[in-house]
């Protein structure tokens, strides 16, 4: 039962802290005594000290309100009625009962105190004593449990804080470390095992070289033997560390290092007596940026190399072409620099498709780089262009030499899954210095000895020669006016005719398209389509040629050709335009054109390309009366199933098959197989090219009649051709004449 002689306020247990009270609570005491009159003296005494205060009569009221409370101070009388004070003082240590107990008691014997001291008390208090030594010692009682729960908080706050720190240092992505004066390493966490595949253990003690690549060795030792203590102490460096045997490569590290003094963190202390010097160590955080400098790697390597072939692009070409110059400058020796451009690419690229041009692409490229010395630069400039720095030339025919190789290994047919290609390059090469003597000057000359190959035939190569510059010139200038020519009405329409060689009339013609160019004169189709090919006004040329073949029929119908009919060239650009079938049709309508009068004549290529689209088109244009024709037919990729697919119904033999007629009984078998496919599929067949009589017979023996070329007609103006139908009517309109006087005589 709980005594409160003196009218104590009761204490509940709710009330209670952890440790009985804190900074901002008051102490609770327990007083034990049997003694009324002394337990009711002792309670009064302390009542005004703001002490939370509970008492007991005996041992067993003792040990009941220890079970409930804690108490940061318990006053003991050790003479008890049911038990002694030292039991008590046994029952709270052995539950481990926290508070700190003072003993009073009137025994003189020194038993009693030696015992009570053993078990813990804070003091001992012999009967009578004074009031204020009693409160003396109640209050350094009450300030040592104070000081003493006070610094266990701080303890457990610094264990939890570096229970925290230790564990975030643990889970840290990086590696953290720390090195001694003497670059050993004294702390590391365990991110080090996951990344490198050493433990902590084999690592602590260890000097730093120890795990740093060979070749980063010297940069390490610069960075951690830098001594800085100011506001540049913290600092950054890449090394590559070592990793354990069997787990992967070496990895590349960010390592922010930072100079401490260890003196002054207390991990280093000198001897007693010896003069306190600084020894300096270092932290350091490691981040492996491995990932990412490998991604560096790629995106700096696919910055200065082509994807699809992987040889140097443009940027990387100039860099070494710009080392190469300074190189034979300071040597005044002589470098060549060549530019290659493939013949037929575009033609491989339109009718197999890309990944197969992508696939010819990355076989020339290989076939190049054999052909190479060593040191010698392959370059991919773009789409199907090459360029080559060869240092150190001993004379002009060394370029000349390689530029063979280069020709004579793409001689070799090409296997693009089962599709044999034959290609050829043109081949431009300018000479260091007296070609010109920077980077840019050399590549156009030699871009501009490329175009003279092209322009004499192609699968060739030629040095470049300072009259070049002037063709260059004209092209560009060409190119230019070119662009003026549809504004100031310069283009003008052509026609040969096609002749019926049974009766040497005209039974139709081809539209052939020619400039009237202020400076250079009349220009053929060759000259500029090409380059309106290039420019992009291919689709406004053609869309003025069909007004302009429209406005030309109605003038030659006028002149009595209305059965004569007339085929227009479209390229292929024009053809994949969604809108070509309407604007065909539009001008038929708006002019009055009959559809049977026109003939589309295509290449064997448009119908490759994109067979479904072509099939799709060509059907809506003889849905519509006009006629197809495949122009320079067997020189492209031929296949017989496109004539069955396509709505073809005319042939035209190329003028290159043409031209190898010499001999009018001799065996051209080329043409006989153009023939008989003609004759076998029912198509019309016209001959292009025919310029002497012996092709003309032969030809005719073999059942080709229509025939076109020098021999009949060369390309004339409307005005000349309307001439020609006239004379041709002429002889007819005379016969008619005569029929008719005889029918009258009749």
């Amino acid at each position: 039962m709980n005594a409160n002689p003196a009218g104590a306020a009761a204490t509940h247990p709710a009330a209670a802290t952890p440790h009985g009270f804190d900074t901002e609570h008051c102490a609770r005491i327990l007083l034990v005594d049997d003694e009324p009159r002394l337990l009711s003296s002792l309670y009064e005494l302390l009542r005004g000290r703001d002490y939370q205060l509970v008492t007991a009569t005996c041992g067993g009221e003792a040990l009941a309100e220890l079970g409930k409370l804690r108490f940061d101070l318990i006053l003991l009388d050790l003479r008890l009625p049911d038990m002694s004070g030292h039991e008590i003082m046994d029952y709270m240590n052995s539950r481990g009962i926290e508070g700190d107990v003072i003993v009073m008691s009137g025994e003189v014997g020194i038993e009693a105190a030696i015992g009570a001291l053993k078990r813990g008390a804070y003091d001992y208090l012999r009967k009578p004593y004074s009031r204020e030594e009693l409160l003396k010692t109640v209050d350094n009682a009450l300030q040592k449990r104070k000081l003493a729960i006070e610094n266990e908080r701080i303890a457990s706050q610094l264990e939890n804080s570096e229970r925290m720190y230790r564990y975030l240092v643990d889970s840290s992505p990086d590696i953290i470390y720390t090195l001694n004066h003497d670059g050993r390493i004294t702390y590391v966490n365990d991110r080090v095992q996951q990344l490198l595949g050493f433990s902590r253990e084999e690592l602590i003690g260890k000097h730093y070289t120890t795990l740093v690549h060979d070749e980063d060795q010297e940069r390490a030792r610069y960075a951690f033997n830098e001594r800085r203590l100011d506001e540049r102490a913290s600092r950054n460096v890449e090394l590559r560390l070592k990793c354990r045997n069997g787990n992967g490569a070496d990895r590349t590290f960010s390592n922010t290092l930072m100079m401490i003094g260890l003196n002054a963190i207390g991990m280093h202390a000198p001897p007693l007596g010896a003069k306190k010097a600084e020894l300096f160590g270092t932290y350091g955080v490691a981040r492996d940026i491995t990932d990412r400098k490998r991604a560096e790697e790629v995106i700096s390597y696919q910055a200065y190399h082509d994807i699809l072939t992987d040889l140097p692009n443009r940027m990387l070409f100039k860099d070494r072409l710009g080392l190469a110059v300074i190189q034979a400058k300071r040597k005044l020796s002589e470098l060549a620099v060549m530019f290659i451009d493939l013949d037929r690419f575009k033609l491989v690229n339109d009718t197999l498709g890309h990944v197969k041009g992508d696939e010819l692409l990355q076989q020339v490229a290989q076939r190049l780089k054999d052909c190479l010395r060593r040191g010698d630069t392959l370059a991919r400039q773009g789409g199907d262009e090459f360029t080559i720095v060869l240092p150190e030339l001993r004379d002009r025919e060394d370029a000349k030499l390689i530029a063979d190789k280069f020709l004579d290994s793409l001689q070799r047919p090409f296997d693009l899954d089962g599709h044999q290609v034959h290609i050829s390059a043109s081949i431009g090469i300018a000479i260091y210095p007296g070609d010109g003597e920077g980077i840019d000057e050399l590549l156009r000359h030699a871009d501009i000895a490329m175009y003279q190959v092209k322009a004499l035939g192609k699968n060739g190569h030629s040095f470049y020669h300072t009259s070049m510059l002037d063709v260059s010139h004209q092209k560009i200038a060409l190119e230019q006016s070119l662009r003026k020519a549809l504004e100031l009405n310069q283009l003008e329409m052509y026609y040969q005719p096609q002749i019926d060689v049974a009766s040497g009339r005209i039974i139709g013609a081809e539209g052939l398209m020619r400039w009237n160019h202020p400076q250079r004169g009349l220009l053929s189709a060759g000259e500029f389509l090409p380059f309106a090919e290039e420019n992009g006004l291919m689709l406004p040329i053609s869309d003025w040629m069909l007004g302009a073949l429209c406005r030309d029929l109605l003038q030659w119908n006028a002149a009595g050709g209305e059965d004569i009919r007339l085929s227009l060239n479209v390229s292929p650009q024009y053809l994949d335009r969604g809108d070509f079938f309407e604007k065909m049709r539009g001008a038929l309508i708006r002019y009055g054109i009959s559809p049977a009068q026109i003939e589309v004549e295509i290449t064997e290529n448009i119908c490759i390309r994109n067979p479904q689209y072509a099939i799709e088109q060509l059907n809506k244009l003889c849905q519509l009366g006009v006629s197809v024709a495949i122009d320079d037919f067997g020189t492209g990729y031929s296949s017989l199933s496109y004539l069955h697919r396509f709505p073809i119904h005319t042939i035209k033999i190329d003028q290159s098959f043409v031209k190898e007629i010499h001999d009018e009984h001799g065996h051209f078998p080329v043409i006989l197989a153009i023939i008989s496919i003609a004759r076998g599929l029912g198509l019309h067949l016209i001959a292009e090219g025919v310029e002497t009589e012996v092709q003309a017979r032969y030809l005719q023996a073999n059942g080709c009649s229509t025939m076109q070329g020098y021999l009949y007609h060369r390309p004339i103006s409307l005005d000349d051709f309307i001439d020609v139908l006239q004379q041709q009517r002429r002889p007819a309109a005379a016969a008619a004449a005569a029929a008719r006087h005889l029918a009258a005589k009749a």
